[in-house]
């Protein structure tokens, strides 16, 4: 079965269609990719997945279950977590608390803090700061983090849920090249190891052929192509809309001119 599926959905803003009838399915242990120009729909797409925005038409499935138009707390609690393009921590606290708070949440203790709250959850914190690189950094504040630190923080906070499925949106929008390449190496790992199934939007194409199983293509709000990393780099339809033609994506020691 699959983890996710979306079936037909549609949103429309007024006479704008922003998303027409994508459909798609998402495997087990599966990184997929969503890619598009600016406007294509994508973060269209994640916020009705998320129950942030609701679906004009169609639906979403989660494990063969219907989530559509659910509350994002409640398609969180059925193992969906997600990270957004601008990170979004406590900056006023350490690293730590940051992942007890999102402990506390998972553990149903949100709404019950005490004076003791920040010796609850540390060690198992420490521990999921252990996966994505970061116990050194257990006591820094948030404030001081290099960016590149910031989003493996959050890719931290989304796993202490333990989702099944995890959108990731732009995971690597504003790092510099060599930490995109590591944070979404480090989501690979840990999709192998737990099983989680992974969507994720980027606009870059090295990020995007390096790391995707499969990738879907929205443009104007209609999925116009899906397949492998070797069916999209040769589709021309795909090359038109991002380069105007040509190669979409050079690979290493490939001529330039071939």
């Amino acid at each position: 079965m699959d983890v996710l599926k979306v079936t037909n959905l549609s949103r429309s803003f007024g006479a704008i269609k922003a998303v027409r009838d994508v459909s798609f399915a998402l495997e087990k242990g599966e990184m997929l990719a969503m890619i598009g120009p600016n406007g294509a729909g994508k973060s269209t797409c994640f916020n009705m997945m998320m129950g942030q925005l609701r679906a004009s038409s169609g639906t979403v499935s989660l494990h063969g279950e219907d989530i559509t138009g659910l509350s994002p707390r409640d398609i969180w609690r059925k193992g969906v977590g997600r990270t957004f393009q601008v990170t979004a921590t406590y900056q006023s606290m350490t690293v730590v608390e940051n992942i007890q708070v999102a402990l506390l949440s998972h553990n149903k203790r949100i709404f019950s803090f005490l004076p003791y709250a920040r010796s609850l959850y540390r060690d198992e914190a420490l521990g999921y700061l252990e996966i994505v690189g970061m116990r050194e950094q257990a006591d820094r504040h948030c404030a001081v983090l290099a960016y590149g630190d910031l989003k493996r923080l959050e890719l931290a906070i989304a796993l202490c849920h333990e989702p099944s499925l995890l959108l990731m949106d732009e995971p690597t929008a504003g790092m510099a090249p060599k930490e995109r390449h590591e944070l979404m190496s480090l989501a690979s790992e840990i999709v192998a190891q737990r099983g989680i199934s992974v969507l994720f939007t980027e606009h870059d194409m090295d990020i995007v052929f390096g790391h995707a199983h499969r990738v879907l293509v929205l443009n104007r709000g209609e999925l116009i192509a899906s397949g492998s990393v070797t069916d999209i780099r040769g589709n021309t339809e795909v090359q038109e809309i991002y380069l105007g033609g040509g190669t979409l994506y050079k690979a290493e020691g490939e001529d330039a001119s071939a």
